[in-house]
């Protein structure tokens, strides 16, 4: 029996969950939703129904996992504790800060209605969230260091194109090498977030908009831009078109640790992702934990989960002798 799928959201990462099922055989999209008008979004899988946003209620019954693909400015903190309370659900809430008191609000209301959430399931977080913890957990002495890209945030763009005024616009983030290399050299410095990435920030903005009240508002922006040295061009609609068509991301996690009575002998631990596609790629682990939270439910469990939560084995379709067999 195939794993029923429903995505929230037809944009970039909506469009990414789409490619990723069809690279899973033991899933099938049952649906898509959208806020848009269904008869204007064109999908690529044929004979699959496109509906608006609030006939998902309606479908609880042929939908095992909804995928949720809005960003996590404005969508996610209120989508995801509202359809766990009809499906089970995965999100890739990206807001670290925030991420406490979104499990809040998510796990009572998957908790009552016996359903089965994965917040925060993507690469960052997600996948670098478990390097950092098992580095962590092998070596107790050490500082961890992260950096992002050079590449496109969906998050940070988001988040810019939610400011009044602006049109369309791409977030770069992009590592301080500096900084980079001295981690990797096994100094252990400590680096302040400024100290790290910078943030270069392309946007259109709409006619007659005030720039100056647009660029302030995105440097001073909570989470998001307000502790990075962060540059913003006031570009055309055809210029963005043109030069930032492509969302390439990737990144480093970084542990430097010690070892030894005297805390003589030392180690680099390093995970790294580079990815073409920031959606796409997000969207293909996203899938994966949709698995994961199907297999959850089916054991009879409920509530909110994170990566941090998740077996590994959940996210695989094949047996656990398989997968001993292969990978271990």
């Amino acid at each position: 029996m195939s794993i029923r799928i429903g995505i929230m959201g037809y944009g970039n990462l909506g469009r990414g969950v789409e490619c990723a099922i069809r690279q899973n055989p033991d899933m099938e999209l049952k649906a898509v939703f959208t806020r848009r008008a269904p008869e204007t979004v064109s999908i690529l899988t044929e004979g699959v129904p496109v509906y608006r946003a609030e006939e998902a209620e309606k479908k609880k019954d042929e939908i095992d996992v909804l995928i949720l693909c809005g960003g996590s400015a404005t969508d996610l903190p209120v989508q995801t504790p509202e359809y766990v309370k009809w499906f089970n659900v995965v999100d890739s809430f990206d807001t670290h800060a925030k991420i406490p008191e979104h499990f809040e609000a998510v796990d009572g209301a998957a908790k009552e209605s016996g359903k089965v959430a994965v917040i925060s399931a993507g690469w960052d977080p997600g996948l670098f969230s478990l390097a950092r913890l098992y580095s962590t957990a092998c070596l107790p002495e050490g500082e961890n260091y992260t950096f992002w890209g050079k590449g496109v945030s969906q998050g940070h763009s988001d988040a810019v194109r939610r400011v009044a005024g602006v049109k369309d616009a791409r977030q770069y983030t992009i590592p301080c090498q500096d900084a980079l290399d001295a981690v990797r050299s096994g100094k252990n410095p400590q680096l302040t977030t400024r100290e790290k990435h910078t943030r270069e920030c392309f946007v259109v903005a709409e006619e007659g908009a005030d720039l100056a009240r647009i660029e302030q508002e995105i440097k001073t922006m909570p989470d998001y831009f307000a502790d990075y040295d962060t540059t913003v061009h006031f570009i055309s609609e055809e210029e963005l078109k043109r030069d930032h068509s492509r969302l390439p991301h990737g990144g480093f996690v970084l542990r430097s640790g010690r070892t030894g009575r005297e805390k003589e002998n030392s180690y680099v631990i390093e995970y790294s992702l580079k990815l073409d596609s920031n959606p796409e790629f997000t969207s293909s682990v996203i899938v994966a934990y949709a698995r994961a939270a199907y297999k959850m439910n089916a054991e009879g469990q409920s509530g909110c989960r994170t990566p941090f939560d998740v077996a590994p084995a959940y996210l695989s379709p094949e047996s656990a002798a398989d997968l001993r067999r292969k990978y271990l």
